[in-house]
């Protein structure tokens, strides 16, 4: 897979989702097939960041679907139960509907979308099954994590599901998570490695690279005043943000794709700085991007946060960052539509 490719696949471009059924307490999105109510495959899950062990317990449902020739869908919940519960709950890996956007672009057939409240959660899993999952689908098979939990606080597990799927008959698979270096892959443990830094690391297990989307903002205009324009990008806190320090990275806007020298987090030179938490030295490029959205793709951690004793100083490690980023990453932008270089913007 060329760099191209690869940020395609990290930002889901190209992924799009139609309008959706409207049930009320429910959304049901048809991709590929009439599914809605039809007999399917289901596969239950969260899927915050789809990574690596979600994508395997997607590919265990799909074959399953295939082999009984139905449709598979993947049901889940908006907003992430844990936001809804819990105070100081973990950042996001993915927005909602992002998260949904990454099913469909993993070539799932339908997607059953439950609106998660507190009253939602109060439901045992047996008036869930009953009340909810199966009035919108007709499962003849149910595909979950063995860690996946059903009911009020999630106290009732497989088990349980299996006995209503004696009950209601379908089949239920409750598989083991998926491992990597010895430790099963989770989206507590790639949050953990983001947290750190260790973009590489959490790359491995997403599958992908990370990314974060936000907004430029006027920023400080110091880095314009170096002769190194940039791009400040206000971010969504409830995103999970790598630690501080300056990275490699692709800086998407549309369809075109720049390579960046990234500062995450307060700049320790510049005391008074109060605006963005993202500064991206755009290389190749020169315009307005002021109020557009952008993603953001985190390739490699260059350094950490540090704090210089001139301006001066300041300067040679920005363009020591920039000569990095245009070493490994290229110098020019990219169209994601064509995968073509592009002339200076």
């Amino acid at each position: 897979m060329n760099k191209v490719e690869r940020i395609r696949e990290s930002v889901l471009y190209g992924s799009h989702l139609p309008a959706p059924l409207e049930l009320g307490d429910a959304d049901f999105y048809t991709l590929r097939s009439d599914c809605y109510k039809q007999p399917c495959v289901c596969v239950l899950g969260v899927f915050d960041g789809l990574h690596e062990g979600h994508q395997g317990l997607l590919a265990s449902a799909k074959k399953d679907a295939e082999a009984r020739n139905v449709p598979l869908v993947a049901v889940t919940f908006l907003p992430d139960p844990v936001e809804v519960l819990f105070d100081g709950s973990p950042r996001r890996l993915l927005s909602g509907e992002d998260r949904l956007r990454a099913l469909a672009a993993w070539g799932v057939d339908g997607i059953l979308v439950h609106h998660f409240t507190r009253e939602f959660a109060a439901l045992s899993a047996t008036q869930y099954v009953e009340g909810k999952l199966l009035p919108s689908v007709s499962a003849v098979s149910v595909h979950v994590g063995s860690d996946f939990g059903l009911g009020a606080q999630g106290a009732e597990g497989s088990a349980l599901l299996i006995s209503l799927g004696h009950k209601h008959g379908f089949e239920v698979h409750a598989h083991e998570l998926f491992c990597s270096g010895g430790q099963k892959i989770s989206a507590t443990r790639i949050r953990g490695l983001l947290e750190q830094g260790k973009v590489e690391e959490a790359a491995s297990l997403l599958g992908r690279w990370h990314f974060l989307s936000g907004v430029v903002k006027h920023g400080r205009g110091q880095g314009t005043g170096f002769g190194f324009p940039t791009a400040n990008v206000a971010l969504d806190l409830r995103d999970c943000i790598p630690q501080d320090g300056v990275y490699a990275c692709y800086v998407v806007h549309g369809a075109t794709t720049w390579p960046a020298a990234v500062n995450v987090g307060k700049a320790p030179s510049f005391e008074s700085q109060t605006g963005p938490l993202l500064e991206a030295n755009l290389l190749g490029f020169s315009g307005n991007l002021y109020d557009s959205e952008v993603q953001t793709v985190f390739v490699k951690r260059l350094r950490e946060s540090k704090k210089f004793d001139s301006p001066e100083d300041l300067k040679q490690a920005v363009r020591g960052n920039i000569d990095w980023v245009a070493q490994n990453l290229g110098t020019t932008s990219y169209n994601l539509e064509s995968g073509e270089v592009e002339d200076d913007n």
